[in-house]
């Protein structure tokens, strides 16, 4: 890795493929994994992500959206991608492009099962998402009856799949409501079991399932944010690394009077005279105006710098009073040492959203 003469987002390969292998490392030899690989793999690069993962023998990706699944079509990957939240406008592009849809409701199952047939297929794999407490998507154990009854009328779709979501997976010291969970899973596959002829494969945990409840992995598990290198436990992150590094440079440096303004709204005031200093990157590049004031910050040769102000669309600007830099000098957004976690929480947020936050205007730069 270079130092950056712009901004630009680097995705560290090696990383993911670390990660992968950490994670697979907590698996029975039979346990698929399913790399989740939506919103652009969790902010990076989700073809450049996905390709790679094919290389190490991913089992499945799940994406969320019907467009994320064919742009890795169009990319070349040819893994069961499983789309989560599929819409029925495009149903026909499920098809067209061999993903794999969730089915969590039965209207969704009538209008799939109603493409399918005009399709004239046979046997489209489809996975049946089941609510166990998240109280987001999925069918009751009630629906059972009702959903056997539509697949044993029709031989265009085939159940590969019944899955559900844990809502609280990361939580160890009052597992109750995880367990809670599985214990409703177990009973709904089960009954699943019992109207069917054959059985469809199981999975339920998530990258903190994967970690916390090893008697859930099941049959398959998911993995967003534990690829990325992160395991939502200080426990796990000490063997994962983040993939991600977002930098920048200083464009300009300013010696500001106490007394003077800086930025829109005049939001920050000098108390005494401030050096500070102008980065390419703002909220439309994903650091959010939460950020600003205070709230967030950068890192230049290893000292932090407080945003100062508002951020902008397009720059921050950041107090550089103590610290030895020159326009030019790369600044470090986030990266494996001064990790996103620590960031988002000094503005009450998560590595979730500042990681898939990250603009597509931003260069990816991927290295191997």
């Amino acid at each position: 890795m270079v130092n950056a003469q712009e901004t630009v987002l680097e995705i560290d390969l090696n990383a993911l493929k670390h990660n992968f292998e950490y994670l697979k490392s907590k698996l029975s030899g039979n346990t698929k994994f399913l790399a989740v690989v939506k919103a652009f793999a969790y902010g990076s690069d989700a073809e450049e992500v996905a390709k790679y993962l094919e290389t190490l023998d991913v089992d499945y990706f799940a994406v969320a959206y019907t467009y994320e699944g064919v742009a890795l079509r169009d990319a070349g990957v040819t893994t069961p991608i499983l789309v989560l939240h599929p819409l029925p406008v495009s149903f026909d592009t499920i098809i067209e492009r061999c993903l794999e849809p969730s089915l969590y409701s039965k209207r969704l199952l009538d209008l799939f099962i109603a493409c399918a047939e005009t399709h004239k297929q046979s046997n489209y794999p489809v996975h049946l998402k089941f609510n166990t407490g998240l109280n987001r998507l999925g069918f009751a154990d009630q629906d059972i009856p009702e959903i056997s009854e539509a697949l044993s009328k029709t031989e265009t779709i085939k159940v590969k799949s019944l899955f559900s979501h844990l809502a609280e997976s990361e939580e160890v010291e009052h597992p109750d409501f995880t367990l809670k969970q599985i214990e409703r899973f177990t009973a709904i596959y089960k009954k699943v079991y019992r109207y069917l002829d054959y059985k469809p494969f199981l999975h339920l945990c998530n990258t903190s399932g994967l970690l916390n409840y090893p008697e859930a992995h099941f049959d398959m598990v998911r993995s967003g944010i534990g690829l990325y290198g992160f395991g939502n436990d200080p426990r796990f992150n000490k063997h994962l690394k983040p993939i991600a590094s977002l930098k920048t440079i200083i464009s300009q440096i300013h010696h500001i009077k106490q007394g003077e303004s800086l930025g829109y709204n005049r939001a920050y005031i000098a108390a005494k005279d401030t050096k500070t200093a102008t980065l390419p990157i703002g909220h439309a590049d994903g650091i959010n105006r939460q950020y600003g004031n205070g709230h967030g910050f950068v890192t230049i040769n290893n000292q932090k710098a407080y945003i100062l102000g508002n951020v902008c669309m397009d720059m921050i600007m950041v107090d550089v009073t103590n610290i030895d830099c020159k326009e030019g000098d790369q600044v470090v957004i986030f990266d494996t040492n001064h990790t996103v976690d620590t960031l988002a929480e000094n503005a009450n947020s998560i590595s979730y959203e500042l990681l898939t936050a990250v603009s597509q205007r931003v260069k990816r730069v991927i290295c191997r």
